[in-house]
């Protein structure tokens, strides 16, 4: 038997992955290059404009943002019966949405703090890093993590959540 389609589903999260990429992406690409650019040296951890500052608090606070605001908006949505689908009862609690985006937070802050950990330990002490490339590294985890922290909550929430199908919904 042929799955229901969702059109409206299908739009949300399109709509949400668009305004978290873009602006992330943009934001968290120009806002380190605009510090680190006035820096005589950019440094791993020392220094007014350090790479770790900027990355880390991204690493660890956009996966919890973004988590915990797509997990509120769907279940709202369905809420209202904007979409097809029924929340499980654990997401209608703010704390649940709290301990899940904490979970994702920490998590994604692990591998960034690792990658700093190897690199502090291969470069040498002295060593100045390019402005530029720092930045797009920021920008561009940054546009990672929002599309997946986008769609592996939704991925969660809909393998919990319960399909409504109306009449005449499935296409044949």
């Amino acid at each position: 038997m042929p799955e229901p389609t969702d059109d409206r589903m299908r739009r949300f999260i399109r709509k949400n992955l668009l305004t978290y990429l873009l602006p992330n992406l943009v934001f968290n690409t120009l806002i380190p290059y605009a510090c680190f650019i006035h820096a005589p040296a950019v440094y791993l951890f020392r220094g007014e404009q350090n790479f770790a500052r900027f990355l880390m608090p991204m690493a660890i606070m956009l996966p919890f943002i973004i988590t915990f605001d797509i997990l509120r908006k769907t279940t709202e949505l369905a809420e209202k019966g904007g979409i097809a689908w029924v929340p499980a009862d654990k997401y209608l609690k703010k704390a649940t949405l709290f301990k899940l985006a904490g979970i994702n937070g920490l998590l994604a802050g692990i591998p960034p703090a690792l990658g700093l950990l190897i690199l502090y330990l291969i470069l040498p002490p002295d060593y100045a890093l390019n402005p530029l490339v720092l930045s797009v590294v920021v920008g561009g985890l940054a546009g990672i993590y929002s599309v997946c922290f986008t769609l592996i909550p939704l991925r969660k929430w809909k393998r919990d959540a319960t399909r409504v199908v109306a009449i005449g919904e499935w296409r044949e």
